[in-house]
This record gives C-alpha cells, sequence and structure tokens, in this order.
C-alpha cells in the first residue's frame, strides 16, 4: 500500500516538471533575440498639454497666408478732441478815467431833467407877464421835480423879488438869474470831499449803507475805481453776506483795478467781515476800506441793529471816515423816507444819488440835503464803469438849465 502512495506522488512531481518546462520553452521563442533593443514608445502629448523645453514637439510646417492676403481692418473715423479750455487769465487791471470835471463831461445825461426842471423854470419866467397862475405853475414845477415844499417856497419868493428889482427880462438875464438861486439853493460851502486819505489809525473807513436795489454793490464798485483814479490803494469789504453773488460782484469790480476784496461765507456775519477788512486794510498799508454793508434783512429792526453793530466793530481798529447812504434818484419820496430811517442808526455824512440820469426829478438833490441836512458827495448818471462823479453843484445846475 505504501508502495502504491509513494508511485503516485512520484508521478505527479514528474508531470509538473514536464508542464514547467513545456512553459519555459514557449516563453523563450516570444522574446526577441539579444541583440535587438526593445523599442519603447513615448505616448503622444494631448494638444491641450503643450510641452516645452527638451519635451517640446518639433514645430510642424503648416501653410502660412502672406501680409497681402490678410484683409486689414478700416482705419476708424478720426475724432477730432477739443482742446482743453485755457484757465480764465486774470483780468487786466484798468486805469479808470480822471475823477477831475466827470460830471461835466456826463452833463448831457442829465437831458431829461433838464427837459422838465430847467427848461420849464426857463420857459415860465420868460413870460411878458408873471401873473399869480404863472407863479403857482412855477412853483408845481418844481414841486414835481422832488425839489420839496419848503425849497420850492423858498426858491418861489427869491425869485420873485429878484424879478421885480431885474425889471426886464432878457433870456441871459434870466438864465443868470435862476442859475444863482438854484445853486444857491443846493449850496456851494458844504464839504463834499469823500475823505479816503489814510491818517495814523491806519487807513480811511467807507461805509456804504443803503436798501437793496438802490445799487449800493455796485457804486461800491464804481467808488473804488473813483479812488483809484484819484491815486488810492483800496481794499474792498464784502460785508453784504445776505444778498447772494454779492460778493461775486464786489469782487469783479475790485479786480477789474487791482483791488483786494475781503469776504466770507454767504450768511455770514457782516461785522465780522467789515472787521477783517478793515484788519486787512492795515496790514497792506491801503489808503481805503470801502465796506458794502447789508441792505436786507428779515425786518428792519434787524438790519439797523445789524449796521449800528458793525459800525461799532469797525471802530475798534479807528473811527470810520465816511458813511454814504445809497439812495435810488428815481423813487423820489420814498428815496427821503429810507433816508430817516438810516439816520437814525448811523451817522451818514454823504449822500450817493444813483440813476439820477434816469429821472425828470433832479431836484431830489435839494430835497434830500434838506432832509438830512448831509451834502451830496456823489451822482450816477449812468452804467457805465466810470459814471459816478463827485457832485459839483455849479456843474449840475448849467447841466439842469442847459446853455
Amino acid at each position: 500500500m505504501e508502495f502504491v502512495i509513494l508511485a503516485v506522488v512520484i508521478a505527479v512531481v514528474a508531470i509538473g516538471a514536464i508542464a514547467g518546462l513545456v512553459v519555459s520553452g514557449r516563453r523563450r521563442q516570444q522574446l526577441p533575440p539579444k541583440s535587438q533593443a526593445p523599442v519603447i514608445t513615448a505616448p503622444k502629448p494631448t494638444p491641450q498639454e503643450p510641452q516645452v523645453g527638451e519635451e517640446a514637439a518639433p514645430p510642424t510646417e503648416e501653410p502660412r497666408r502672406t501680409v497681402e492676403e490678410v484683409e486689414l481692418p478700416e482705419a476708424p473715423e478720426a475724432v477730432e478732441v477739443e482742446a482743453p479750455e485755457e484757465a480764465e487769465a486774470a483780468p487786466a487791471v484798468e486805469v479808470p478815467e480822471p475823477t477831475a470835471g466827470r460830471l461835466v463831461r456826463l452833463r448831457s445825461r442829465l437831458s431829461r431833467s433838464q427837459n422838465s426842471l430847467g427848461k420849464g423854470l426857463l420857459s415860465l419866467l420868460s413870460r411878458e407877464h408873471l401873473d399869480e397862475d404863472t407863479w403857482e405853475e412855477i412853483e408845481e414845477t418844481l414841486l414835481t421835480a422832488d425839489v420839496g415844499v419848503a425849497p420850492t417856497q423858498e426858491l418861489v419868493e427869491r425869485l420873485r423879488t429878484r424879478v421885480k428889482v431885474l425889471g426886464t427880462r432878457t433870456p441871459d438875464e434870466l438864465r443868470g438869474l435862476l442859475r444863482e438861486e438854484l445853486v444857491e439853493l443846493i449850496g456851494t460851502d458844504a464839504d463834499r470831499t469823500v475823505h479816503s486819505t489814510k491818517h495814523e489809525e491806519g487807513p480811511a473807513v467807507v461805509l456804504v449803507v443803503g436798501v437793496n436795489g438802490v445799487g449800493k454793490t455796485t457804486t461800491t464798485g464804481k467808488l473804488a475805481r473813483v479812488l483809484v483814479a484819484d491815486g488810492r490803494k483800496v481794499v474792498l469789504g464784502a460785508a453784504d453776506t445776505f444778498r447772494a453773488a454779492a460778493a461775486d460782484q464786489l469782487q469783479t469790480w475790485g479786480e477789474r483795478v487791482g483791488a483786494r476784496t475781503v469776504r466770507g461765507p454767504e450768511g455770514g456775519d457782516p461785522a465780522s467781515i467789515a472787521f477783517d477788512a478793515v484788519k486787512e486794510g492795515i496790514a497792506e498799508g491801503a489808503d481805503t476800506v470801502l465796506v458794502d454793508t447789508a441792505g436786507r434783512l428779515h425786518t428792519k429792526t434787524g438790519l439797523m441793529d445789524e449796521l449800528g453793530k458793525v459800525k461799532r466793530v469797525v471802530e475798534k481798529h479807528g473811527p470810520v471816515d465816511e458813511v454814504l447812504l445809497v439812495l435810488d434818484a428815481t423813487t423820489g419820496q420814498n428815496g427821503l423816507i429810507q433816508a430817516r430811517v438810516f439816520a437814525e442808526v448811523v451817522d451818514i455824512t454823504g449822500i450817493v444819488l444813483t440813476k439820477l440820469d434816469g429821472t425828470a426829478k433832479g431836484g431830489i438833490v435839494i430835497a434830500v440835503q434838506r432832509e438830512l441836512g448831509v451834502p451830496v458827495k456823489l451822482v450816477g448818471l449812468g452804467e457805465g464803469a466810470d459814471d459816478l462823479a463827485p457832485f459839483e453843484p455849479g456843474a449840475f445846475v448849467d447841466a439842469l438849465i442847459g446853455d
């Protein structure tokens, strides 16, 4: 039995050995000869992963288009580019015309008052018989021209007396008589100088007051030109902070004649700006500081209180040399009412009558002087920059009655 088991084991081993030899032989037949090296083919790179450096594939020849074959895009239309606007050049400093004799040069502007007052009076006085009706017409002519009741009565009485003494009346004699009486009524003794000369405490200070609409800011700018023409160095104070663009307007006037403008924020404290303007005038060695004040607040009381405050604050630097009240000559009696209100608050030293060329009521010059007891110092006779003239009684009367 043991012999049988041993024989089976030997047989199984022999069969396994024979099978291994057979498989080994087949593998040898499939292997290449030793002299031939195995060829290993690298995988081609995918288009999505380009290779660089040594691994980069050699460039392949591809058909190329020449320059002539490529259609070039059309040139875009030329677009005009506007050159940036040049910055506005600073306005050239103007040289105002001399003020001496300016009223004489502007006498033609008083033609309306001349026809109504001057020529009207001469025509009535030239009548052969000066009866009561004629004298009443003379009186009416004077009142219509806003001469005022008291001055009218005074003038009529003087004319009555002198006509009686004169007897015969030639046109030249009547003109001379009327001129003398009108000049006398206006007054020649008053000081009509705008006090603008620098003194020991510092520059002369001029406050310009008046309600809005009378040309106050414009008058301040024109007055700066008058003073510059007379050789003064001027600093402007834009203290009218309650009217939109008032400061810009005043600054424009100042730049035209080389005068600096001190200003503050819109709605700011007028007294503070006036104070700073005088302070700046002292620092610059200016001759005159012109302060354009507010002309309208919520109430009349507020306006008057503000003006009083401006004057008190400015006087901390030194005295106020002038307070000029600007009145619109075309408003007639309303102007006199305004004058009374301002005179209650500030000590007015002079009157500036604007728009005198636009009214036939030249007698307002006489009436306002009588009302306030202060002289007319300047008159506006047009919208031009140099149409503000120092007031001269003789030249004014000559313009009224004509040659």
